[in-house]
């Protein structure tokens, strides 16, 4: 009888067993066919899965009508259009509605017994009827099913590229995720990789100390929160209220376009860090990572184990604590654990208590503002506890790859060759100072460059024995190149180029994004090293300064103060300077031996223009030697014209004072990666191909636009050059420009007067070789929203500054030029633009102000109203005139 009974039982159990995975398969199939539905109906189908690549998007199409509602077929790509310029309204899209949904009349008014209405059985009637009858039998989109759908639609450039403006917009990201159709988890590392984030810690009365780490290799607590069971109230919301109080960083219920029907959110892992900026109103006095695991934990077993383990806190929501209850386990399992928990009770009013790292909190009849402050009161009690029976953990990033059950991004062959060729070129700067790569690697850009651009500018500017000193100075020039030529291609250059010959197209990306995130990395780390030390020095400068007794030691502090200056410009280290030694190679080779003496260098120019034709930033102007290297330069553009013919482009520059936003301005607008952050990123000038869109492409007479970023003018920095350096850039970026947006910051231009008063004389001077050119004032970071309407005097005032500056030029050059308008096409009543500020609130934590967007699609339909009526100009005159413009500059 036991051995039946036995048997029984465990014949009850497998079939208890056999019916869940039965439900399970079902609940599966139903899963996709829906996952399936919905790609179709965002028109994904064809692209799911990985084969969305960023080219449908970083091309100029026609600006985004913002206030209008989209059709659902047209929703992922709108959301990415949005999210490329920095719109975070991007989640909640207006939809267009079924107009069937909207008949407000269909409904037939009831009537008496007569055939009259009848209000009495009218109001019966309507209070009677199930408000699902009229319902619509297909709910919209749920937003982060768009946002889901998008990501497991693209390829893991356009993934990188998504991760990376859903962090600027303060949003969480994506850390674990379910494949919808084989529920294999993936973390998307590789889409994290350009992520750098900035903050500052501070102890207690001690001075804040900055941190600037890639978000990969940051060692922060991790919190990580999870919901057992069904809630009455959200848990993504209480989140938010710890992170950023007035910006939805995880996507809630509560949140416009929120349906209780979404297919890719459960059993996501979203993460985001919290970075204090070193005031005493920080909610946190260090980073800390925070992570949200979407749906019920106790059904997603193996994301909420991964999560639980890497955890310094872990945070549960539930209902209350019942023995019966399936979370039970769970709670009890992290009760042993010798890590920090907090048990979060919703149906529980009771007060907070809390033993050895272990703490729990009713939150029935409690506000959630009272709740947010008490749970942060916790959170960081916990974090900073010395007692010994908590355990004390840190997470980073690069460690989720530990887990075998977890597939990463990075796995796949070609981004493991293209960080292996990668790896190779960083290691040869083991135990070396990043200060000295450049000298020691990149020879040919060294002191020799710099002698000979000097030596070339005065060649164009010689007086006295002109034929005398000509044929001295192109003796000198030729000398100089010479012995570019007898160094030797360092073993940087050797791997650099071999790798970018043989390595396939996708390897090849792959590898110039790895070498770039790998010196970036090296660079940030020295620079950051180099500025506290530069801090330190300097208080300690100051204090010398400010005390009656001078010390002798003054003398010797400012000295190494400006050697720490000195230092920290040389610490600056990336892709574009290997790019650079690349062109210098080349301009060596090529001056000496011309076409008799063949060698890898004369594969350069095609390399280059691959590049750029795949739209990488290539540098024009060399910010160091203030310099064009103009063989390079014709020879690049002459690849170009080879592989897609003599196109015409149109040529738009920026121009602006330093941190002005002229580079965050490119890359909103048009998608670029020019490099953004706090001071002088920009050195030189850079220019980035964007093809047209076909739609756009109707209305033009040309088939690329050519961006021209620029480093800041008045940088503090070149502080013994600057109104040279300034005027000579500036004349360069209006000249080679069809368009030059002059971007000041604030509603006063005094500052930029004096650059465009040169920038007039030098437009006289090559007005018969020179294009057609217009500019735009774009005014960034003005409050008011009256600011065009307060500033009609203002900009009078303008006008009658530019056309004075035109006459004064006009009288030197002996033109007849009258007003700002013979020289440069500019419309005082158009061309001057007024943006918001960038961000809503205060850095680190704020997100962009949707202002800005706003104010970029504007700009952007100008840009593009004025460009229809410009022919742009061919890459074969463009050469000649960048030629022209530098000898005459």
């Amino acid at each position: 009888m036991k051995t039946v009974g036995t048997s029984a039982k465990s014949s009850g159990q497998n079939g208890e067993k056999s019916q869940k995975d039965l439900d399970k398969i079902v609940q599966n199939s139903k899963h996709q066919r829906e996952t399936q539905i919905l790609l179709t109906r965002l028109q994904l189908q064809d692209e799911y899965p990985r084969k969305m690549s960023p080219g449908k998007f970083l091309q100029v199409g026609p600006p985004l009508k913002l206030h209008q509602d989209t059709s659902e077929k047209d929703l992922a790509y709108s959301f990415l259009h949005r999210l490329i310029m920095l719109d975070y309204r991007t989640r909640y899209i207006p939809v267009e509605q079924d107009s069937n949904c909207l008949d407000v009349t269909c409904s037939k008014p009831v009537l008496d017994s007569d055939g009259n209405d009848s209000d009495e059985s009218d109001m019966e009637s309507f209070l009677s009827a199930s408000v699902g009858t009229n319902q619509p039998s297909q709910t919209h989109v749920h937003p982060m099913d768009v946002q889901m759908a998008v990501f497991h639609s693209s390829d893991n450039v356009l993934r990188q590229i998504m991760i990376t403006k859903l962090s600027q917009c303060q949003y969480a990201l994506p850390l674990l995720v379910p494949d919808p159709f084989t529920a294999e988890i993936e973390c998307p590392l590789w889409a994290f990789r350009q992520i750098t984030k900035t903050w500052k810690v501070t102890k207690g009365d001690s001075q804040a100390t900055m941190k600037n780490i890639p978000i990969c290799k940051a060692e922060t607590p991790l919190v990580s929160f999870f919901r057992l069971g069904a809630l009455s109230v959200s848990k993504s919301q209480l989140m938010n209220s710890l992170i950023n109080d007035r910006h939805s960083t995880f996507f809630h219920r509560h949140c416009p376009g929120s349906t209780k029907s979404r297919l890719l959110l459960d059993g996501v892992a979203e993460i985001t860090w919290y970075c204090p900026a070193g005031k005493p109103g920080d909610a946190f006095n260090n980073c800390i990572a925070f992570c949200n695991l979407h749906g019920d934990a106790v059904m997603i077993e193996k994301q909420r184990d991964i999560l639980m383990e890497k955890s310094s806190v872990n945070v549960v929501m539930v209902p209350n604590l019942q023995k019966d209850d399936g979370s039970r386990k769970i709670i009890s399992a992290l009760w042993k654990s010798k890590k920090p928990l907090i048990c979060l009770l919703v149906d529980d009013d009771g007060a907070v208590e809390g033993r050895k790292g272990k703490y729990k909190m009713g939150l029935k009849a409690k506000n959630q503002a009272d709740v947010s402050v008490e749970l942060k009161r916790i959170i960081q009690a916990l974090l900073s506890s010395e007692d010994p029976s908590i355990l004390k953990t840190t997470f980073q990033l690069e460690t989720i790859s530990e887990n075998s059950e977890i597939k990463l991004d990075e796995s796949n062959n070609a981004c493991q060759n293209g960080k292996s060729a990668a790896v190779k070129i960083t290691n040869l700067f083991q135990n070396r100072d990043v200060s000295s790569i450049k000298d020691y690697f990149l020879s040919y850009q060294g002191h020799l460059w710099l002698k000979w651009c000097k030596t070339n500018k005065e060649l164009h500017r010689l007086t006295g024995n002109i034929e005398n000193d000509k044929s001295k100075k192109e003796r000198e020039l030729t000398r100089i190149r010479g012995q570019q030529c007898d160094t030797s291609c360092s073993e940087l250059m050797r791997l650099f180029t071999e790798n970018l010959f043989i390595l396939p197209p996708k390897d090849k990306e792959y590898f110039l994004k790895w070498t770039q995130i790998l010196t970036d990395a090296l660079s940030a780390d020295c620079i950051s090293s180099i500025l506290q030390s530069y801090d330190s020095k300097w208080s300690e400068v100051m204090a010398l300064r400010n005390s009656h007794d001078k010390s002798k030691n003054l003398e010797k502090m400012e000295t190494e103060l400006e050697l720490l200056s000195k230092k920290l410009q040389s610490a600056t280290f990336g892709l574009e300077h290997i790019f650079r030694e690349m062109g210098q190679i080349y301009e060596a080779h090529k001056t000496k031996h011309g076409d008799s003496k063949p060698g890898d260098w004369c594969g350069y120019p095609e390399l280059a223009a691959d590049l750029l034709i795949s739209g990488h930033p290539l540098e024009l102007l060399d910010g160091d030697a203030g310099h064009v290297p103009l063989r390079w330069i014709s020879s690049v553009f002459d690849q170009v014209i080879r592989k897609l013919g003599d196109l015409r482009v149109f040529v738009l520059s920026v121009l602006g004072l330093q941190s002005s936003g002229k580079s965050t301005l490119m890359n909103s607008m048009f998608g670029l990666q020019f490099a953004v952050s706090a001071g002088r990123c920009t050195k030189g000038a850079f220019m980035q191909l964007v093809k047209i869109s076909e739609e756009v492409k109707k209305d033009i007479k040309f088939d690329y636009l050519l961006v021209v970023d620029t480093e800041g003018l008045r940088a503090l920095e070149l502080e013994s050059t600057t109104l040279q350096h300034d005027n000579e850039l500036a004349t360069f970026v209006v000249g080679v420009g069809n368009m030059t947006l002059i971007n000041i910051f604030g509603e006063n231009p005094a500052e930029m007067q004096d650059i465009l008063q040169i920038v007039v004389q030098a437009s006289m001077r090559m007005k018969k070789i020179r294009l057609s050119p217009s500019c735009v004032f774009v005014h960034q970071n003005v409050t008011d929203v009256a600011a065009a309407e307060k500033n009609m005097d203002g900009r009078r005032r303008l006008q009658e500054k530019l056309d004075q500056m035109t006459q004064l030029a006009a009288k030197e050059e002996d033109c007849n030029s009258n007003c700002f308008g013979d020289v440069i096409t500019f419309n005082i009543e158009t061309d001057v633009k007024y943006f918001a500020q960038l961000w809503e609130g205060s850095p680190p934590m704020a997100p962009p102000n949707p202002g800005y967007s706003e104010s970029i699609q504007e700009l952007k339909a100008h840009i593009l109203s004025k460009a229809s009526t410009s022919n742009g100009i061919s890459l074969s005159h463009l050469k000649v005139h960048i030629q022209d413009l530098h000898c005459k500059n």
